[in-house]
């Protein structure tokens, strides 16, 4: 049996969304855990150079669409 161009490109196609789907994963991790982290900050408590970092996160953690924040939530509680 001989792999067709298509059925090699469909094979590739798929293992690229496999590998997006997992990254995707991880950065969903990586922006709950920040979204936790901004909600109990107490920014004022914090030195001015750390507070500006901490203003850049909090402010990337909002524009995330409420989806993806509601999927990236999700991914850290079940990490637990």
């Amino acid at each position: 049996m001989t792999v067709s161009p298509q059925n090699t490109g469909t094979f590739m196609l798929s293992k690229e969304i496999e590998i997006l789907m997992a990254e995707r994963q991880g950065l969903l991790k990586v922006a709950g855990a920040a979204a936790q982290f901004v909600a109990v900050l107490e920014s004022q408590r914090l030195p001015g150079a750390v507070a500006t970092e901490a203003e850049i996160l909090a402010e990337n953690v909002n524009s995330l669409s409420e989806d993806t924040l509601r999927d990236a939530l999700k991914s850290i509680t079940r990490a637990k």
